[in-house]
């Protein structure tokens, strides 16, 4: 029995890039010897292992039969004697098909190495086209690996471009494409995913709107604004994804959101954002324009969300609104405005709802105009 670290932590090693997470592969053995040393098997379709200590994943070498659409079409088959080679071939990029041994010797058969030195992302096979969430993870990892000079290789370009022309993309659920997406998002380079959707004809599978007005503009003006995210250690998807949609409509928003099932907050605050966001730059904002909005917000009982905008609208800006002290002093100044100091005078029914609404206002007019 042979064990080999595999896949991205072999890849991030040799990028000098911080590991998050180490994979491993078994040669020439089986589930039981796994079992009788105490890993934990996970899964029922993969022969995937828990370490009894670590905690890391352990995977007897396999290899893939497509029998099925889609990217979970596939047959797995294992035996002791798949080798390693065997194991590294299924993989979808040569620079993810590394093998290090113990004794921290490379195996690779397909040249990642070469490619990692000359920064290219190159498919190990033609297998690489059966399947289609590949398209995704190209594309997340051209971005995530684009600020070190990473380019895809011609054949690989052109054999993406073939799967999504045959509607691949078309067989992923909505919430394996979210979740992509959200990887991206978590790496910091989503301008840089969706510009490389965008060339592989790839981007009406995330949005039809987002690429019908995808310009070098917005591309540039996105870029931007997660470099500031990435600067301010920002991570939320919520705060991130919004930055990409600001320019989209409601509707688009909402098309969007349903069409690839995009969490529930991270909808909303897209939405917000794209609402608000001219609102909060106005250095005229009048208090009633204020009012309309913390009420919509509910902000008197979630004031978590207009900070969340407020953080929203300065990614989007690059730098904190000319306003912000402001709205922060204003808006924690009307959420002590108490209901019961009118129920006190005796006001009653909607009339407590309305001297509210004056109150605040009147607290808002006197920030502003100061």
């Amino acid at each position: 029995m042979e064990v080999y670290l595999v896949g991205g932590a072999v890849r991030d090693e040799l990028l000098g890039r911080k590991i998050k997470e180490r994979d491993y592969v078994v040669v020439g053995a089986t589930p039981e010897q796994l079992l009788q040393q105490g890993f934990v098997q996970v899964g029922k379709d993969f022969p995937v292992f828990l370490h009894p200590k670590t905690k890391e994943e352990y995977a007897l070498a396999r290899t893939e039969r497509k029998q099925g659409q889609g990217y979970t079409g596939f047959t797995c088959e294992f035996s002791a004697d798949v080798t390693l080679e065997d194991d590294l071939r299924r993989r979808d990029l040569t620079v993810n098909a590394i093998a290090k041994a113990e004794d921290g010797s490379l195996i690779d058969p397909y040249n990642g190495k070469l490619d990692l030195d000359n920064r290219i992302l190159r498919h190990v096979s033609d297998a690489f086209s059966e399947d289609p969430l590949r398209i995704l993870r190209v594309a997340r990892f051209a971005a995530r690996y684009h600020y070190l000079g990473f380019t895809i290789a011609d054949e690989t370009k052109m054999l993406l471009k073939k799967m999504v022309a045959q509607g691949e993309l078309k067989t992923l659920t909505p919430e394996r494409i979210w979740l992509e997406c959200e990887k991206s998002l978590s790496d910091g380079a989503f301008a840089e995913f969706l510009q490389t959707l965008y060339y592989l004809n790839a981007l009406p599978s995330i949005s039809n709107a987002l690429a019908s007005t995808w310009t070098p503009d917005i591309y540039e003006r996105l870029n931007a604004r997660y470099e500031y995210a990435n600067n301010q250690n920002i991570t939320e998807p919520s705060l991130l994804f919004c930055q990409a949609t600001s320019d989209l409509c409601r509707d688009s928003i909402i098309t969007l959101a349903t069409s690839i099932r995009v969490p529930n907050d991270v909808r909303d605050m897209a939405l917000y954002l794209q609402q608000h966001l001219a609102t909060l730059n106005n250095e005229q904002l009048n208090s009633n324009e204020l009012l309309a909005l913390c009420n919509q917000l509910d902000l008197w009982r979630r004031p978590e969300r207009f900070s969340t905008l407020l953080k929203a609208a300065e990614i989007a800006n690059c730098g904190p609104l000319k306003l912000q002290h402001t709205l922060v002093s204003a808006t924690e100044a009307a959420r002590k405005v108490s209901p019961q100091q009118f129920i006190a005078q005796g006001i009653k029914g909607a009339d407590i709802k309305t001297a509210l609404d004056q109150a605040r206002l009147d607290m808002f007019t006197q920030y502003l105009n100061n």
